[in-house]
C-alpha cells in the first residue's frame, strides 16, 4: 500500500514548532509550520502559504517553499545564540534557553528564507548602539535547504555495478522491518519467561513450530544489516525468506546473501 501523507497546520502556541510565525519566503510570504506522517514517522516542516494552500500558481512564490523544521530551527539558535554571546552587552542574553518559541519572538520580528541565506530581524532593543547604521537590525546566515531526498547507498551484490541494482520495494521493506521486530518480539518473550515453551508461542501466535523459529531466527541478524534494512538499503530480491536462520557468524550473513558489506 503506497505511503499516505497527512498534513496539518500547527497553532502558533505549539510548542514543538520554535519560529512559528517569525519565518517568511523571499518574496514576503509566511511560512507556516506544518507535518507530514510517512510510514508512521512525523516529519516536521514549515511551508510557505501559496505552496499550502495550492495557489503556487497564481502567487508570486518565493525562491524555498518548504524547509524541514529541525533543521533550519537549529541554524537559527545556534546563530543567534553565537551572535548574541559576541556582543559586548550580550552574555545574559546568549544565556537563554533557545527552546522556547517565546524567547524567539522576544528577540526577533521575522526571518527571510532564501536559497542561500537567512536572513534574521531584531527587534529595536536588541540591536547594537550604532542603530544608524542600515544592518544594525540585521543577522545573515549562510544557509542552504537540505536535499529533499537523502541519497541511499545500497548494498551491492557480488560483481554488480551500482547502475544496476534497485532498492527493495517500500512494501516489501516494510513487512520485513515488521518480521525483525516479531522475531526479537518472541525471543524476548521466551528469554523472560513470558513463554516457556515454543509450544506455548505457537498456540498464542496460531502458526507452527517452524514458523516460530524461523521469525524468532531474525532477531540474530547483524546490527548493520539490520540497519541496512530499515534504511532501504538492500537490493531488491531479498526478502524476509532469505534473511530467515542466517549464519551464526555476523560477517558470513552478508557473504550468505552474496551482499558487499559497506
Amino acid at each position: 500500500m503506497t505511503a499516505q501523507w497527512s498534513h496539518r497546520t500547527v497553532a502558533r502556541n505549539k510548542s514543538d514548532h520554535l519560529l512559528t510565525g517569525l519565518l517568511f519566503d523571499d518574496a514576503g510570504h509566511r511560512m507556516v509550520a506544518t507535518h507530514a506522517t510517512k510510514a508512521g514517522v512525523r516529519y516536521r516542516y514549515y511551508v510557505s502559504t501559496p505552496f499550502l494552500h495550492g495557489e503556487a500558481k497564481t502567487a508570486s512564490a518565493g525562491s524555498v517553499s518548504r524547509v524541514p523544521a529541525a533543521d533550519i530551527e537549529d541554524t537559527v539558535a545556534r546563530s543567534l545564540k553565537e551572535h548574541l554571546a559576541a556582543k559586548q552587552d550580550g552574555p545574559t542574553l546568549s544565556a537563554l534557553p533557545l527552546g522556547n518559541p517565546s524567547i524567539f519572538a522576544e528577540l526577533i520580528t521575522g526571518i527571510v528564507v532564501h536559497k542561500d541565506r537567512l536572513v534574521v530581524r531584531f527587534k529595536s532593543d536588541q540591536t547594537d548602539e550604532a542603530s544608524d547604521r542600515p544592518d544594525a537590525q540585521l543577522l545573515t546566515i549562510p544557509w542552504q535547504k537540505p536535499p529533499s531526498k537523502r541519497s541511499r547507498r545500497i548494498l551491492l551484490p557480488h560483481n554488480a555495478s551500482r547502475s544496476e541494482v534497485r532498492p527493495e520495494q517500500f512494501e516489501r521493506r516494510a513487512r520485513l522491518v515488521s518480521a525483525i521486530a516479531r522475531g526479537r518480539q518472541w525471543l524476548d518473550d521466551v528469554v523472560s519467561g513470558r513463554v516457556t515453551t515454543v509450544a506455548e508461542l505457537c498456540a498464542r501466535e496460531k502458526c507452527s513450530v517452524r514458523q516460530v523459529n524461523m521469525t524468532i531466527s531474525l532477531a540474530f541478524l547483524a546490527p548493520d544489516l539490520v540497519k541496512a534494512v530499515v534504511e532501504g538499503r538492500l537490493p531488491r530480491g531479498i526478502g524476509v525468506e532469505r534473511l530467515r536462520d542466517p549464519p551464526t557468524e555476523w560477517g558470513r550473513q552478508f557473504e550468505a546473501l552474496g551482499l558487499n558489506p559497506e
